[in-house]
């Protein structure tokens, strides 16, 4: 096999170069939900619809991925493609992966935590997602903790998702985000959701109502605490009770003896097959809404501070 010949650092989109050096808005997306999240072409249109509702409120959207020996921040919807059609044999890509998988011309399918290592390189603000990582159930048997949290506490961003995965400890997973010093900002819900649940979670740090306040809230958070991030959950809107339906999948991937970074996968794909799809409209949903979310905050910080599109 031809290795591509290495890129040293992130190939940044001719779009998304002219918008960061002009301040303007721009919104870091995930590759895994194309490669791993979704079944089959799912995933890409999830993608594409997820873009589109960032330059609808008016950000550039920032894809990122590790392609062709180099980590790229804004993928052409050809390479986008290529992550739907791989699947589960393109790699999972946290920020620990991203050297190994450039130097060995791998396709790297970037989670939260790997994308939010990219955005702190070079200076993207804004995350938008499905759920993000955090304390698995049975934790103390396991210890298992997504990498996802500690890079949210070492990145100047708000990631906005829709609480943490359902397939987590919730409460455990609010209390490291105290812990870590992360701020979880409700958008106009008092409660941490998880997953596909509404209602019922931990309280949040602060319930905030409009773009406009959560953008001056990042803002002035990032003078007190420079190099920490911001959650900012929204509540699934419809939500689905599929909690039942993720407690047996839990149960059953551990029984398999699957761990680590397989986690995920595994419960989602159950919990796929187990909801008849009905989990799988739910993240279609609020994937492209919470990278609408990031979007409205991202124009809104932008303009707080001075920023605009070239």
């Amino acid at each position: 096999m031809t290795v591509p010949e290495v890129v040293a650092g992130p190939v940044i989109a001719e779009e998304v170069a002219e918008a960061l050096q002009c301040g303007g808005p721009v919104v870091a997306l995930e590759t895994t939900l194309v490669a791993h999240g979704l079944p089959g072409q799912q995933g890409l249109e999830v993608a594409l619809a997820a873009e589109a509702r960032v330059r609808a409120a008016g950000a550039v959207p920032a894809t990122v991925g590790v392609v062709d020996g180099a980590v790229r921040v804004g993928l052409a919807a050809g390479e986008l493609a290529r992550f739907a059609a791989a699947g589960a044999s393109a790699r999972k890509v946290g920020a620990r992966d991203l050297a190994a998988c450039v130097v060995q011309g791998a396709l790297g399918a970037t989670t939260v935590g790997g994308t939010l290592a990219v955005c702190r390189a070079t200076g993207i603000r804004f995350l938008g997602t499905g759920g993000t990582g955090g304390v698995h159930r049975d934790f103390a048997r396991y210890l298992d903790i997504s990498s996802d949290l500690p890079q949210i506490a070492h990145t100047p961003a708000v990631v906005v998702s829709s609480g943490a995965k359902s397939i987590l400890d919730v409460a455990a997973t609010a209390e490291l985000l105290e812990t870590l010093g992360i701020p979880v900002l409700g958008w106009r819900t008092a409660t941490l959701p998880g997953g596909g649940a509404v209602d019922g979670g931990p309280p949040v740090s602060a319930v905030v109502t409009s773009a406009a306040e959560t953008a001056r809230m990042a803002a002035l958070h990032w003078r007190l605490n420079g190099s920490s991030g911001l959650l900012l959950a929204r509540p699934p809107d419809p939500g689905v009770d599929v909690e039942p339906i993720i407690a047996e999948a839990v149960s059953r991937v551990q029984q398999q003896g699957v761990s680590g970074q397989s986690v995920t996968p595994a419960v989602l794909a159950l919990v796929h097959d187990l909801s008849g799809g009905r989990s799988v409209e739910v993240n279609r949903l609020l994937i492209a809404d919470n990278a609408a979310l990031a979007a409205e905050v991202a124009v809104a910080y932008a303009r707080e501070q001075g920023g605009g599109r070239g």
